[in-house]
């Protein structure tokens, strides 16, 4: 079994930034992709960015390349996603997730089906 827990959520001006955390406990191996997804009042959820955790690979949607970035600390066993520029739009609940068998991560990554484990989500919101 695999327990996130995000944290660094909060409320910010546009312009600012946050640095969003996934605390990874139980099992994980290099073959494990980490994602970063949102989920805006009354949207789809969606995915932002994520990692592959062995080779350290990563992947953003075109909306947030430049402005966020995803990184891991193995031997803290964290996920971070440092957003920069944070605009109005940004505002949602963001999630953690971890997909177990991401041998086709490249082409998976932005899947909600792809991802086993999931965080309880932590709320961001950019005030204009």
């Amino acid at each position: 079994q695999v327990q996130l827990v995000e944290s660094g959520g909060g409320l910010v001006q546009a312009g600012g930034s946050l640095r969003l955390s996934c605390a990874v406990s139980g099992r994980t191996f290099s073959t494990y992709g980490m994602g970063w997804f949102r989920q805006a009042l009354g949207k789809e959820r969606e995915a932002v960015a994520a990692i592959k955790w062995g080779s350290g690979r990563t992947y953003y949607v075109d909306s947030v390349k430049g402005r966020f970035t995803i990184s891991r600390d193995n031997a803290k066993t964290t996920v971070y996603l440092q957003m920069n520029s944070l605009k109005p739009e940004d505002t949602a609940v963001y999630y953690c997730a971890a997909d177990s068998n991401a041998l086709n991560f490249l082409t998976t990554w932005q899947r909600v089906a792809a991802y086993d484990y999931w965080g309880q989500g932590t709320q961001v919101t950019v005030s204009s």
